[in-house]
């Protein structure tokens, strides 16, 4: 990869496996390419170089997160889209096969790659008419392709023929050195399954992405589906939401403390009763009914997959929870509606005279009843333990399943413990989690994992 002669700075969300880059235009001014919803870090490294951000930039119509252009917009930025994802919001639409000049001598060009989504755009930035760095979006990633799904069965198929036909005649022909920044990485649902890098080169991928290798077009379709597991629903509604625009917040907002009455009133009304406590603390003692989703990078991902995004939420958390964090990847997912946290916790509950309930953690040798594995179907064809039972956590909820034991486990214990959730919500009470995955049970049973 050649030394790119501006300043590229990657923002990254390892949760959501996402990428934004704030370029130095060389002027004094920046350039943002698909930011956060709430973009406080690309502000911030702008900041503090003294750069001015004049540009905003996104790829597509993002479905795994909320836009954070429309807020730079609001801020002097002039925030670049396809024309072809018909935004409401204030934009400056964009042709493919356009540039932009951005800077003196410097240019953005919309390259056209629909296949991710039909508007998406890859971006080529040039400095005096050479080519500087790929931002790729949710095309060309480290290892994979974005995934052609996203829009149903009916236009799958279209649109993983246009992704073939776009990187063959507007990125590929592009140089071996030249820097590839994606969106859509690691973590993400957007892609197939990807090496573990955020940045790549045209050259690389050329050599090594399995996908560029298949020359016939029908072959390409059959591998590229064959290799796409499920993905969140809500990635169904967010394409929606940001081509509407989203609500702009001055800052964060804070979590109100709602006493034990205030929460049964918004549990009896609708509302979801989220714990994002550890999954110890949740074993230990949890509200009845309640979801563990344990706060971490992964957060955001479950809760928009598993609490619709319209249904208000309640929280149950403790002194270790950064609620600062949770708010914002509550947001970054379309997560508006969200009440407050039970004033507390746990203990007020349980002083009250409500019901609490625990939930059993057992090691790779203590497997009780039918051993449950809730990970992808990916990670299950992967390898798993032999006679085991498989069902995505995302599907649990609507899977028939009878009173008789289950240990339930995934790769480390934080989604067997929300399927426990889910199980004991339910009415099922012999249910245990397993702490550990799929490799430490098989080592206690003295058997390998099953791959398929």
């Amino acid at each position: 990869m050649s030394e790119p002669r501006l300043d590229i700075i990657a923002v990254v969300d390892e949760g959501l496996g996402h990428s934004s880059y704030v370029v130095a235009l060389g002027d004094g001014s920046a350039l943002v390419v698909d930011p956060a919803r709430l973009p406080d870090r690309q502000r911030r490294l702008a900041t503090e170089r003294g750069w001015t951000l004049r540009w905003t930039a996104d790829s597509h119509s993002h479905a795994d997160y909320i836009s954070g252009s429309p807020e730079l917009a609001t801020q002097g930025a002039t925030f670049l889209a396809s024309r072809g994802a018909d935004l409401e919001v204030a934009h400056r639409p964009i042709e493919p096969g356009e540039a932009v000049v951005v800077a003196s001598g410097t240019e953005l060009r919309a390259i056209p790659t629909p296949g991710h989504t039909p508007d998406h755009l890859a971006y080529l930035l040039t400095v005096d008419g050479q080519a500087e760095a790929l931002f790729s979006g949710g095309s060309l990633m480290v290892g994979a392709l974005g995934r052609t799904d996203l829009l149903g069965d009916e236009r799958c198929d279209e649109l993983t023929r246009s992704l073939f036909r776009a990187l063959r005649t507007e990125v590929m022909t592009l140089p071996d050195d030249l820097a590839v920044y994606p969106t859509h990485g690691a973590g993400s649902f957007c892609s197939a399954p990807a090496r573990a890098g955020r940045t790549t080169t045209i050259g690389i991928e050329r050599a090594t992405n399995p996908l560029l290798a298949i020359d016939d077009e029908d072959r390409f379709v059959a591998e590229m589906l064959a290799g796409l597991g499920t993905f969140p629903g809500y990635f169904r509604e967010l394409p929606e939401r940001n081509r509407r625009g989203p609500r702009l917040y001055s800052a964060p907002p804070t979590l109100p403390r709602l006493d034990v009455a205030a929460v049964r009133t918004r549990l009896s009304e609708g509302a979801a009763l989220v714990d994002a406590r550890r999954i110890d603390a949740f074993a230990a003692a949890h509200v009845t009914g309640s979801m563990s989703i344990e706060h971490r990078p992964v957060f955001a991902s479950w809760l928009g997959w598993l609490v619709a995004l319209d249904r208000p939420i309640v929280f149950v958390l403790d002194d270790t929870t950064d609620r600062d964090a949770l708010v914002r990847q509550s947001l970054t997912v379309g997560h508006e509606n969200l009440l407050g946290e039970l004033d507390g916790g746990v203990d007020a509950w349980a002083v009250a005279g409500l019901p609490v309930e625990q939930t059993t953690i057992v090691g790779p040798g203590e497997v009780r009843g039918t051993l449950l594995d809730v990970r992808q179907s990916l990670e299950w064809a992967a390898g798993h333990v032999p006679g085991s039972v498989h069902v995505e956590l995302a599907s649990l909820a609507s899977t028939p399943t009878d009173d008789r034991p289950v240990t339930v486990l995934c790769g480390h214990g934080e989604r067997a413990m929300t399927g426990a959730s889910i199980l004991q919500a339910a009415g099922h009470s012999g249910v245990a989690v397993l702490r550990g995955g799929p490799g430490d049970v098989a080592a206690a049973m003295g058997t390998t994992l099953e791959t398929g």
